[in-house]
């Protein structure tokens, strides 16, 4: 179908999603991931544990005050929940509690040919159609794709790389808002590296701008799609930290410099911040919006700022304790997306969820 068939739906279910004091649970690493995840807790990879892991966070009472939607791994998309809770689909436990499902739809990166050391491109787009309507049969209504850019003192990250992860995400874009999904644009940017904020700001801008020079070539519907990107934060190794104020107003000025007005949305992955520190940044975010200009809500889609705490306290087996704890952290990202976080006010571990060159 064109995508004129799915205009109205797509604005709609991107509306649901930046719904204000509300964001994103990231919930769509690999099977790989999710064993090192695992491995931590000293829990054994296995599809039941996976089973019993995500029935948890599907079930997990009230996350739809503070959570709009839920981005899943194929897997989990189509897998039914624990006997405990039902053995009903765990897609049919999010849409019980009104949050709208989406699905990871990139294969993973690879190596970039003609790029620099380590720089990288995204897969995926091959039967990405026929996989993308399945998908919607299924329930999902929104999908997101990644892509991977590093800043390094050796030229990262190069011109090829840049356009190349652009227009992979507008073709990747056009392909599933013709088969009814909403997408997420993704262009992280690492943290690896000893650049300073500046430094991170000025290719953001760069990434930023030819992201959407490609999403208009492709005839992207911007009030259709969602933006995922790094916060600007200077390289992890980069002797002066920037505290959360100085994220906010950089993060602010580079968006608003560059994102279109008509995306409805802006939803930060926290890139290895501690659950606390993507708490402090999010609410500076929109405490610098709220000066000036932001036609975006400014909200988040976290993966491991929302579920450290939450893996650690289940355990492999107390699901009310890894439930308060997801709830938790929900409840802190839902006020600082509306700029009213207190500092410590929600249970949190403030340990650094940093991984050098980080896939999954």
């Amino acid at each position: 179908m064109a995508l004129d068939a799915f205009r109205d739906e797509l604005a709609a279910t991107a509306a649901a999603l930046a719904t204000a004091g509300k964001g994103l649970l990231a919930a769509d690493e690999s099977t790989g991931t999710i064993g090192k995840r695992f491995e931590a807790i000293g829990l054994e990879n296995t599809e039941e544990h996976r089973r019993a892991y995500r029935s948890l966070l599907a079930t997990t009472e009230g996350l739809n005050a503070h959570i709009s939607g839920v981005i899943l791994f194929e897997e989990t998309l189509f897998q039914a929940s624990t006997a405990a809770t039902g053995g009903a689909p765990i897609v049919d436990l999010f849409q019980q509690q009104d949050i709208i499902p989406g699905i990871k739809v990139d294969q993973g990166v690879e190596s970039l040919s003609g790029g620099l050391a380590g720089e990288s491109w995204c897969t995926g787009l091959k039967g990405l159609a026929e996989r993308a309507a399945r998908y919607y049969e299924r329930g999902a209504r929104f999908a997101k794709w990644r892509a991977v850019l590093k800043i390094s003192s050796t030229g990262c990250p190069s011109e090829l790389a840049v356009r190349e992860n652009a227009w992979g995400l507008a073709r990747y874009a056009r392909t599933v808002q013709e088969q009814g999904l909403v997408p997420i644009v993704e262009p992280e940017i690492l943290m690896d590296g000893d650049h300073d904020i500046a430094t991170t700001a000025s290719v953001q801008e760069w990434v930023l701008r030819t992201t959407y020079e490609a999403l208009a070539m492709n005839g992207v519907f911007l009030e259709g799609s969602l933006l995922k990107p790094s916060m600007t934060c200077p390289g992890a190794a980069c002797p002066e930290q920037a505290g959360a104020e100085e994220v906010g107003e950089f993060t602010v000025r580079t968006l608003s410099r560059t994102v279109p007005a008509a995306v409805p949305a802006i939803l930060f992955l926290s890139g290895g911040l501690s659950e606390e520190d993507g708490s402090l940044c999010l609410n500076a975010i929109n405490q610098v919006a709220a000066q000036g200009y932001a036609p975006w809500h400014l909200g988040f889609s976290y993966g491991r700022a929302l579920q450290h705490s939450c893996l650690q306290r289940w355990g492999g087996s107390d699901t009310a304790a890894g439930q308060a704890a997801l709830l938790a952290r929900a409840r802190a990202n839902g006020a600082a997306s509306r700029g009213a976080y207190e500092p410590g006010s929600e249970p949190s571990d403030d340990t650094s969820l940093f991984v050098a060159n980080y896939s999954y």
